[in-house]
C-alpha cells in the first residue's frame, strides 16, 4: 500500500502554535474545511507566552473561553511597577483596571493548558484536521490555489528527521496561512525577509512552580538594576516566571544551567528543596517585522510576521490580533464577497499595529537593559522626577491600526470599540454575549441608520446588523443598562458607530447623512451581493 496521499482543503494552516490553532478554530467554526500541519509530533509541553491583554480576553470569549473563570488563566488586579536597585518607583503601568470593553487589562496563563483547551474545541469540529509530526518540503501557488508537499518526521535530540517509511503527500487549498514561527518555511518560500530594528539582548527565561506562592512588593514588577535587570511576573495559575538579563561577557547557556538559576532565584525566596524548576532557557530578545504580510494566496501571522521583546507582554497578543483580523476578511474572500484588496488592507493594518507594540517594547527594553551604573543612575534620576511630578499609571494600549478598512480621518476609528452591559431579546450581559458578534452599525435611539437601500442590502450580505441603542423604556433594539453607550456617544459627540467583526471601530458619524459616505469609503473592497 502506498504511503503517498493528497488532501484538499479550503485553507491549509502551517504551524500549530496559538495563532495557528486559533486560525484553524475560527475558520472551522465558519464551516470551512481546514488542515493544520505542524512539524513537531506532539504539542510543545512547556510555557512560552504567559500573558495577554483585554483584547485577547474578548477574542477568547468569542470561542467560549472566559478569562475571568478558566482554570488555565489567572489575573491579578495589581500595579506593574518598575523599580530601581533601591526599590524606588521609576514607572507604573496600569495592569489593574478594566478596559472599556469590560475585560481586564492583563491576564496570566499557562500556555500548554490554554493550547490544550484550544485543541479540545478543535476536536469538536469535524471539518478541521490537525496533523502533528509532518514537515513541509515545498510550497507553491498560482491563480487557482496553493499546494504544499510534506513528509512525516520523528524527533531526534532537539530536531526533527524524516521518519523511515513515514507518510508523504501533498495538500491543495485555496489559501494558506503561515503560522510557523520565527523560522517560517512559508515566509522563506515567498521570499520575504524581516525588517530588523537591531535590538538584541540575551536573557534567561525561568518558569517555576512554587510550593507556596510567594508574596512580593507587587504581583508583577521590573527590577531596573544595572547589576542584573530582572523581570518578576506570574506565569499562570500556580506558576511564576523570572527573566534575568545575561550581562556583557557572560555565556547565556551557562546562566541557564539549573545551579546558576537557583542561585539567581535565591534572593526571591525560591528553594530547590521544595520548589520546582519547570524551565530555564536562554532567549535572545529581538525586534523585527515584515513590511508585507500577504503574498498572493499566502498570509503570514504571529512570529512568522513579527518578533518583539516581551517587556510589554504583547507577543502572543499581536499574533491573535493578526489572526482575528485576517479570518473575517478571508471568510468574505472565500464567499466571493470581497476584492483581494481587502487583504492588502489587512497587511497594512497589522504591520503598523504590530510595529507600534514592537517599537514600544523595544523602547522599554532600551531603558531596562542598561548595565552601566552611571547611565542607570542618570536614568533613575530622570524617571523618578517624572514619576513624582505625575504619579499616574501609564496606559500601555495606545496603538492604532495602519491605514485599511476603517476611516483614517476619524480619530475614534482604528481602535477597539467599547462593550457595555446591555439587554437584548431577553438576554442580559456584555454586548458580545447578549447581542452577538460580527459587523454592527449601532446608532442612538431616535436617529436613522443612515444607510441607503443598496448599502443596507450590502451590509445584510456581509452578515451586518443595524441596531438602535437606548435607555430602558425608549423602545431601542438594545437596552443600554449601565449607560455605557450613551456616555460614549455623548462624550465623543457622535450618534453612529460602525464596528467590525474584530471589534475595531471602522467609522463614526455625527449625523445620518455622514454615515452613508463613511460606509462606502470603508467598505469599498467588499462586493455587494
Amino acid at each position: 500500500m502506498s504511503n503517498t496521499s493528497h488532501t484538499d482543503a479550503d485553507v491549509v494552516v502551517v504551524g500549530l502554535g496559538p495563532a495557528g490553532l486559533l486560525s484553524c478554530l475560527l475558520l472551522g467554526q465558519k464551516g470551512y474545511k481546514v488542515v493544520g500541519i505542524d512539524r513537531w509530533p506532539t504539542p510543545y509541553p512547556l510555557p512560552r507566552a504567559v500573558t495577554f491583554d483585554h483584547e485577547i480576553a474578548r477574542i477568547l470569549a468569542s470561542i467560549g473561553i472566559n478569562a475571568n473563570d478558566d482554570p488555565a488563566i489567572d489575573y491579578h488586579d495589581d500595579r506593574y511597577l518598575w523599580i530601581n536597585k533601591d526599590q524606588e518607583i521609576l514607572l507604573e503601568v496600569d495592569w489593574e483596571s478594566k478596559a472599556n470593553d469590560g475585560w481586564r487589562n492583563r491576564y496570566w496563563f499557562d500556555q500548554p493548558d490554554l493550547e490544550e483547551r484550544l485543541r479540545g474545541i478543535l476536536e469538536s469540529l469535524p471539518n478541521v484536521e490537525t496533523w502533528q509530526g509532518y514537515e513541509v518540503d515545498s510550497f507553491e501557488q498560482d491563480e487557482n490555489g496553493v499546494k504544499l508537499s510534506y513528509h512525516q518526521v520523528r524527533v531526534e535530540g532537539f530536531a526533527t528527521v524524516p521518519l523511515e517509511g513515514g507518510k508523504v503527500g501533498t495538500i491543495g487549498a485555496k489559501y494558506a496561512i503561515g503560522a510557523d514561527g520565527a523560522n517560517s518555511f512559508i515566509r522563506r518560500s515567498v521570499g520575504y525577509e524581516l525588517t530588523d530594528l537591531n535590538f538584541y539582548y540575551d536573557w534567561v527565561v525561568v518558569d517555576t512552580t512554587p510550593a507556596v506562592m510567594p508574596t512580593y512588593l507587587t504581583k508583577h514588577y521590573q527590577i531596573c538594576d544595572p547589576a542584573r535587570p530582572t523581570t518578576v511576573v506570574p506565569g499562570g495559575p500556580n506558576h511564576r516566571r523570572w527573566e534575568f538579563m545575561v550581562l556583557p561577557g557572560e555565556d547565556p547557556q551557562e546562566i541557564a544551567k539549573p545551579e546558576k538559576v537557583w542561585e539567581l532565584l535565591a534572593p526571591f525566596g525560591m528553594d530547590p528543596k521544595v520548589d520546582k524548576l519547570d524551565r530555564a532557557v536562554a532567549w535572545r530578545f529581538q525586534g523585527k517585522y515584515l513590511e508585507k504580510w500577504n503574498a498572493g494566496r499566502a498570509f503570514l501571522v504571529g512570529d512568522a510576521a513579527h518578533l518583539m521583546p516581551p517587556f510589554a507582554g504583547e507577543g502572543m497578543c499581536a499574533a491573535f490580533r493578526d489572526t482575528y483580523n485576517l479570518v473575517w476578511r478571508l471568510d468574505l474572500l472565500l464567499q466571493g464577497k470581497a476584492d483581494y484588496a481587502l487583504m492588502d488592507e489587512w497587511s497594512e493594518e497589522r504591520r503598523e499595529g504590530a510595529k507600534w507594540y514592537i517599537e514600544f517594547s523595544v523602547g522599554l527594553g532600551r531603558v531596562i537593559c542598561i548595565t552601566d551604573p552611571a547611565e542607570a543612575a542618570e536614568r533613575d534620576a530622570k524617571m523618578i522626577a517624572e514619576y513624582k511630578a505625575n504619579p499616574h499609571p501609564v496606559d500601555p494600549h495606545d496603538a492604532v491600526l495602519g491605514q485599511g478598512t476603517w476611516d483614517g480621518s476619524d480619530s475614534l476609528s482604528g481602535k477597539p470599540s467599547i462593550q457595555g452591559l446591555v439587554a437584548y431579546a431577553g438576554r442580559t450581559g456584555l454586548f458580545d454575549d447578549a447581542v452577538g458578534r460580527g459587523w454592527f452599525l449601532l446608532h442612538k435611539h431616535g436617529t436613522a441608520s443612515g444607510l441607503s437601500a443598496a448599502q443596507q442590502a450590502k451590509f445584510d450580505s456581509m452578515g451586518g446588523r443595524v441596531l438602535s441603542v437606548g435607555e430602558r423604556g425608549s423602545g431601542a433594539d438594545v437596552l443600554d443598562i449601565a449607560g455605557s453607550y450613551a456616555d460614549w456617544f455623548n462624550a465623543n459627540k457622535v450618534d453612529h458607530v460602525l464596528i467590525r467583526p474584530d471589534y475595531y471601530i471602522a467609522a463614526t458619524a455625527a449625523s445620518d447623512s455622514a454615515v452613508s459616505k463613511s460606509f462606502d469609503s470603508v467598505l469599498k473592497n467588499v462586493i455587494a451581493a
